[in-house]
């Protein structure tokens, strides 16, 4: 947890190389919980549109990132 309160605070940083490796690295450990819920949420049956809905994202969009084994956390 602290790792990810450092990274929030280095992503303000007046150093745009030092802010712009931490906006990296957040949006690197987002994309990995969203697998990761996504993956929860499949398991519990729920339905691509339903994921969608919570993502605010369209149904095709979700499917098509995840569908297929492709996800973040399956190996892409």
């Amino acid at each position: 947890m602290s790792d990810t309160r450092q990274l929030a605070s280095e992503a303000s940083s007046q150093d745009p190389a030092v802010g712009l490796r931490a906006v990296r690295a957040l949006r690197v450990l987002i994309e990995r919980l969203e697998a990761l819920q996504v993956d929860n949420a499949r398991d519990q049956n729920w339905s691509w549109q339903e994921i969608a809905v919570c993502l605010c994202v369209t149904r095709q969009a979700v499917h098509k990132k995840y569908a297929g084994g492709r996800g973040l956390l399956r190996g892409e």
